[in-house]
């Protein structure tokens, strides 16, 4: 059985381990809680890349802009400790030549660490596509033909969104798999590296939380699984 590290809280990682639990795949959680995260997980990162088969950056605040070299321009909800464990465990999968999938602050974790840049606060016309409003956005996208998520969903497909955080420029190596309507990113992917991600919630967009207006989130899952 294959096995994935998730980065982040046992409590708001609760949809991604319930879905990936579902497809057969053993899951671990970097650590229970803000409070019980102490330097030892940092010694462990390289160790955490050679026991585990792949690696999930899940959702969650926003990143440090300190760690982004730019000052705060409307980023919230931050763990910076977070952050760079989080930044430390997706260079040391890529060593190791290990999977990663980035979701939602994922994306942008992936991107940044890439040498990217974060729109830290989308305009208006976009906050009322993608921003959390008492339950996620729905809304449709385009994928980039010949793509991962091409291939999954053909070229259109309706996802589901809750942020206020873009994508502003590309990394390096980083490729465009598809676009929102208004233009923002909904999932890259890397040229050389097993290393790509999306801007909306496959975890909750499958089994018990499926809706029949967007797509089936358990197909990108699957994919990810498939790369392990």
């Amino acid at each position: 059985m294959k096995h994935i590290l998730i980065a982040g809280y046992e409590a708001q990682t609760v949809h991604y381990r319930n879905a990936f639990s579902m497809l057969g795949t053993s899951v671990s959680v970097l650590c229970p809680s803000p409070e019980q995260l102490v330097p030892e997980h940092f010694r462990n990162v390289n160790s955490l890349a050679c026991l585990c088969d792949g690696l999930v950056l899940p959702g969650g605040g926003d990143i440090s802009p300190s760690l982004l070299h730019s000052e705060n321009q409307g980023s919230r909800n931050i763990d910076e400790a977070l952050d760079r464990i989080q930044f430390s465990l997706l260079h040391a999968f890529i060593q190791a030549g290990k999977p990663v999938l980035g979701i939602c602050k994922g994306l942008q974790l992936i991107n940044a660490g890439f040498g990217g840049t974060i729109r830290q606060d989308l305009n208006p016309a976009s906050l009322s596509i993608h921003a959390w409003n008492g339950g996620d956005r729905i809304h449709t996208t385009k994928a980039a033909r010949g793509t991962f998520l091409f291939q999954l969903y053909g070229a259109c497909s309706v996802v589901n969104s809750a942020h206020h955080q873009a994508i502003a420029s590309f990394g390096t190596g980083l490729r465009a798999a598809q676009y929102a309507q208004d233009f923002v990113v909904e999932a890259l992917y890397h040229e050389r590296f097993p290393v790509f991600g999306v801007q909306w919630h496959p975890e909750r967009l499958c089994f018990a939380h499926a809706r029949r207006d967007a797509a089936d989130g358990s197909l990108l899952l699957k994919y990810f699984i498939s790369q392990l």
